[in-house]
């Protein structure tokens, strides 16, 4: 299996895994994360399988039913590419709504494992400017970049 198999074959994979997470699943997604693994998104910058499902464990701690919904998948010569949809509501907010769109980004490493989650999306429109409080500052200062 050459590199670029590897890199199709895994992102699908994972792509499925995410499309059907669930806290009993977290340690199937654990085992294609490498010990060292770096997850980037918006509001994290960790290293470590262990820190990386801790931020699953607290989704699903802190929100009612959030899932991903896979839109599309895409490789590269070095990377995996997954877009999704999360949806889902706040436990202690039921009434907040959760729809992001987003990508994720996946290396692997030489074992086929991924090395970085790298997640992309806009965390000022589509979440903090849904906020009550600095919802209204995020929503001004969005403006005053659109035409």
């Amino acid at each position: 299996m050459t590199d670029q198999n590897i890199i199709i074959q895994q992102t699908e994979k994972y792509a499925g895994l995410y499309g059907t997470l669930s806290p009993e699943s977290l340690s199937e997604l654990g085992d294609m994360l490498a010990e060292d693994v770096v997850f980037i998104d918006p509001f994290n910058r960790i290293t470590g399988r262990k820190k990386m499902l801790d931020i699953f464990r607290t989704m699903f701690a802190t929100m009612v039913n959030p899932h991903f919904i896979i839109l599309d998948t895409a490789t590269s010569q070095t990377a995996g590419y997954i877009k999704w949809q999360m949806l889902g509501s706040l436990k202690s907010r039921p009434s907040f709504s959760v729809s992001l769109v987003g990508m994720s980004e996946v290396h692997f490493d030489e074992k086929g494992q991924i090395s970085q989650h790298i997640d992309h999306w806009d965390s000022a429109s589509q979440l903090l400017a849904k906020l009550p409080v600095v919802g209204a500052f995020i929503r001004w200062l969005l403006g005053k970049f659109s035409h």
